[in-house]
């Protein structure tokens, strides 16, 4: 007699099958209803649970949890997969010839890399339409996907066969003793069936997706195997829902980003701009510096009240210090480097000698930090330490990876380190927790905590890292955000190569997430760099070194500000706070007295005395974002008034100057000075 399986459920039932059964055979015995929204199964056979095809079948006792939409997260992965695939198919069944390489799910949806046949140009925008509609009438179709294990030797001679000299080339290099899968869509050998290689899982048909819950957005270059020494293949991205409600919705969330580009803002309030001949660096303009120095100032205000001592180092530091430091192993691809000697410009011979010694761009403060600490005897009563400073950093990221202000290569840093003793560390991390809490909610965000943990390469010992997570972890609970309502998660192998971290993740107004402060702590620079303090014992000991920044960038912060506020700041961070506008030219004597006294009482203001009309003058301030427009014509400077337009509100009121001028002055006082 066949021995029965026992398939552990959920609700702590189990049932007995046969070998042979199958997750979506076990739905389908719970009743219809589950049947038709299981989309996956997550099996455990006692080693690790993992997602699974519906129709495959258990190998042994095993505990099963089905998927469904109402495990968003899994099932949107799951779908955004299918419909990569379902690209793939459609592309290839439209134009024969075309080779095929990767296409994975993305956060917001997927893409496929393609190579176009010979016989056309690489594909573009005017493709995608019949690339929808193509992929619609496979979806339509209910094609069932079905998996088989082949051997490496089947795949090899499949792609080369096919003249898919990619997917050839790849499977060339796959373990042998991999079990290698590969998806069919369709029934295996059948007229119009698909074939590629994939590790799974899948749905358990086309007709599980939604046809109307998907958009191909755009096509841009990409190299096999990101090696711009490679063939150029074409990266058609879309985007993939569960349903058509939350397509709309993103889309819609697509357009209001689109207005919030905080580019196209920069432009338009005229705050900064970037060009060629300095790639990935910023060029600030009056207006955009002024938000700057206000950021600046404020975050100074913060740290002298919490006890930061403020420091600058050098921009360029020699190598030796890097390979001390580790950062030369792991960042040295994106340093920028410096020889330290005089180029040659005497003959032809080369500009640099094999014997040059050298130096790197900063990509980041903290060696510089530690040297700081090591000038001098540092006693165990000066700890902790807090060093602080504004530190310029430079990265050599790619050209095609630079993003406005969102990602540069020339970045200023509110970076901090905190040298302190074992024992210090948890009361420290919980004081930057309420410091950080206290700065996002100035700002009109709010947050979500998470905690990065041990990656695979990484310094240190299993020990340290048991430390150094256990304090992160306890100076969390301890500041009372260990919780649903801080969003508090354990985020395995996302902590850096040196230490966890804790990382803040910002939600702007259209419910985007922007990960941005961040503190570590950190066992190992210490050692490296031989960093001491003397102890209560007379004795030498090691401190630690908790790495932290709370805008991270200038840049960034001021990027996502920017998209936040839809370029409407808060007025104490506005560049110009207010404009004061003449109606007609017998009022600029009076408008100069109004912009006195809006600079005594230290209100950023300027005055508009053009010949224009009014209206010509209000459209174009609020296209600069100006917080108010005080209006004054012949009438305000006889009775001392002054006409105030909000920006974003359609009337206006007439009040005394000096109402106005209290209005302003409150309203830019910043935050921490009301």
């Amino acid at each position: 007699m066949t021995e029965l399986l026992k398939i552990s459920l959920p609700d702590g039932s189990v049932r007995e099958v046969e070998p042979g059964t199958t997750p979506a055979d076990v739905a389908a015995a719970i009743g219809p209803g589950l049947a038709k929204a299981a989309l996956a199964a997550r099996v455990d056979h006692g080693t690790g649970g993992e997602v699974r095809d519906l129709n495959r079948p258990f190998e042994g006792d095993a505990e099963l949890a089905l998927i469904t939409a109402r495990d968003e997260d899994e099932a949107l992965e799951l779908v955004r997969h299918d419909y990569a695939h379902v690209l793939a198919e459609a592309v290839q069944a439209l134009w024969p010839g075309t080779q095929i390489t990767f296409g994975p799910a993305t956060d917001d949806g997927f893409y496929y890399d393609v190579k176009a046949p010979d016989s056309r140009d690489p594909f573009s925008m005017d493709d995608l339409p019949a690339i929808e509609e193509k992929m619609r009438e496979i979806i339509r179709a209910d094609k069932p996907l079905v998996r088989e294990v082949w051997s490496r030797e089947q795949l090899i001679a499949k792609w080369e066969a096919e003249g898919e000299t990619f997917k050839a080339e790849w499977a060339k290099e796959l373990p042998e003793d991999e079990e290698l899968t590969v998806y069919w869509s369709g029934e295996p050998g059948s007229e119009g069936a698909w074939l590629d290689m994939c590790r799974g899982p899948h749905l358990a048909s086309t007709g599980k997706l939604d046809p109307q819950a998907f958009k191909l957005m755009r096509v841009a270059g990409a190299y096999w195997r990101g090696d711009q020494k490679n063939a150029q293949l074409t990266r058609i991205y879309g985007t993939g829902w569960l349903n058509k409600k939350q397509l709309n919705a993103h889309l819609t969330r697509l357009e209001e980003a689109a207005k919030r580009d905080h580019r196209k803002l920069g432009r338009e309030m005229d705050l900064f701009h970037l060009q060629e001949e300095a790639h990935g660096s910023v060029f600030w303009h009056p207006q955009g510096y002024r938000i700057w120095r206000a950021l600046e100032s404020y975050m100074r205000r913060a740290i002298d009240d919490a006890g930061y001592r403020e420091i600058k180092t050098p921009q360029v530091m020699d190598a030796r210090q890097w390979e001390q430091s580790g950062h030369w192993g792991k960042y040295r691809e994106n340093m920028f480097v410096i020889p330290d000697e005089v180029p040659n410009v005497e003959d032809e011979g080369p500009l640099v000698s094999d014997a040059a010694e050298w130096m790197a761009l900063k990509p980041m403060n903290c060696p510089a930090h530690v040297l700081v600490f090591k000038q001098g005897i540092t006693s165990y009563r000066d700890l902790p330490l807090r060093l602080y400073e504004n530190g310029c950093c430079h990265r050599n990221e790619p050209h095609g990876a630079l993003h406005g202000l969102m990602r540069v290569r020339q970045f200023t840093q509110d970076d901090a380190h905190i040298f302190c003793t074992e024992g210090q560390i948890v009361d420290e991390v919980r004081k930057f927790c309420e410091l950080a809490d206290r700065i996002y909610k100035d700002f009109g965000f709010t947050y979500e905590i998470k905690l990065a943990l041990r990656p695979e390469q990484r310094f240190g010992s299993d020990a340290d890292w048991d430390k150094a997570e256990a304090e992160l972890r306890q100076a969390v609970i301890d500041a009372g955000m260990a919780t649903a309502e801080y969003g508090w998660e354990e985020l395995p192998g996302e902590g850096a190569f040196y230490a966890p971290k804790l990382e803040w993740h910002l939600t702007d107004a259209i419910g985007r997430t922007w990960q941005v402060g961040t503190i570590q702590s950190d066992r190992v620079l210490p050692e490296r760099l031989d960093a001491t303090y003397v102890g209560e014992d007379g004795e030498k000991h090691r401190p630690v070194m908790l790495h932290r920044a709370i805008f991270g960038s200038y840049e960034r912060f001021i990027g996502i500000l920017i998209e936040h506020y839809a370029g409407r700041l808060p007025v104490w961070l506005a560049p110009t706070q207010a404009v004061v506008a003449t109606i007609v030219s017998d009022a600029d004597g009076y408008a100069g007295e109004v912009l006195q006294k809006l600079a005594e009482a230290g209100i950023r203001a300027e005055s508009d005395l053009r010949n224009e009309k009014i209206n010509y003058k209000v459209r174009e301030h609020s296209l600069a974002k100006v917080p108010h427009l005080l209006v004054v014509g012949k009438r305000e400077a006889e009775e001392g008034t002054v006409a105030v337009r909000t920006l974003g509100q359609q009337q206006q009121k007439v009040v005394p100057l000096d109402e106005a001028i209290a209005m302003l002055a409150e309203e830019a006082t910043p935050p921490d000075l009301r």
